[in-house]
């Protein structure tokens, strides 16, 4: 069943061979991107542990945040390129592997527990598409971060064509997908394609600083930003407005506005429980 609390103490889950590797402590949970050899590369299996563990934290309302990051000297080198050639998929494996991709994305996108991308190195292809669905990303200043799959006669995932354009607007993104030029972390913060860059040996800390702020916040009204910024702009003003006021309504029932009040009036920090 859902947690309720939050925890405090440290576990994780996943052996050392698995494609992903869960830690969790207090209200955190980060999920480790775990095919260093691979230069942490996507494959099925490790899709498939992605959405088990994102679904899990959506469950849970004792996860207050999640950090996505990797093992190794990088975030994630995209598609397995060589697997791919050694081990042609069937058109049903082949279908398989682009809707789990899809639905790890999607996930990251659409739950309401806020993801921080903790970007520690290269992030290229289906990398970048994971840093592109979380919330928030944290990269590596000499990180080397591409969006190749145009120029390899293949096409980009995870929702990044709205995504990115949501961050750069149309013309940049369009630069970005159609050339496949590289890129730096630097860069990336610059262009706002990624929030904020720092030395490689900071992004974890920095995102795990960034991920304890976000889980001190009030969960529901947290999820109902994420729900509504940036579909919001596809809306029209009426119904971003409609929307707005419908997450309003439900909010002013709820325990953590009580909470937020007279944490305001005893001049005191909130303890919001999700309810």
């Amino acid at each position: 069943m859902p947690s309720s609390g939050t925890p405090r103490g440290r576990s994780e889950s996943g052996s050392p061979s698995d494609p992903v590797i869960a830690s969790r402590e207090g209200a955190l949970l980060t999920l480790t991107l775990n095919r260093p050899h691979r230069l942490n590369a996507v494959s099925l299996p490790l899709y498939e542990r992605l959405v088990e563990e994102l679904a899990g934290a959506e469950a849970d309302r004792g996860v207050r945040c999640v950090i996505l990051t990797g093992s190794g000297r990088a975030f994630c080198a995209g598609a397995d390129l060589k697997a791919h050639r050694d081990s042609p998929q069937s058109p049903e494996e082949r279908r398989r592997y682009i809707d789990m991709a899809q639905r790890s994305n999607h996930l990251m996108q659409t739950i309401g527990t806020p993801v921080v991308a903790a970007v520690n190195g290269h992030a290229i292809g289906a990398g970048l598409e994971l840093a592109l669905s979380a919330d928030f990303a944290i990269v590596a200043e000499d990180a080397r971060l591409r969006l190749p799959e145009v120029a390899l006669g293949t096409f980009v995932g995870g929702g990044v064509v709205y995504t990115l354009a949501e961050r750069v607007g149309v013309l940049k993104a369009r630069e970005v997908i159609y050339m496949g030029d590289f890129f730096s972390g630097t860069d990336a913060a610059e262009m706002g394609v990624l929030n904020r860059a720092v030395p490689a040996g900071e992004v974890l800390p920095e995102a795990t600083r960034l991920a304890h702020r976000l889980a001190r916040l009030a969960p529901i009204p947290l999820a109902a930003a994420k729900r509504l910024i940036g579909p919001a702009t596809r809306l029209s003003r009426e119904d971003a407005l409609e929307r707005e006021r419908a997450a309003l309504e439900q909010i002013f029932g709820t325990a953590d506005w009580t909470e937020g009040l007279a944490a305001f009036h005893e001049k005191r920090a909130p303890r919001f429980k999700g309810e």
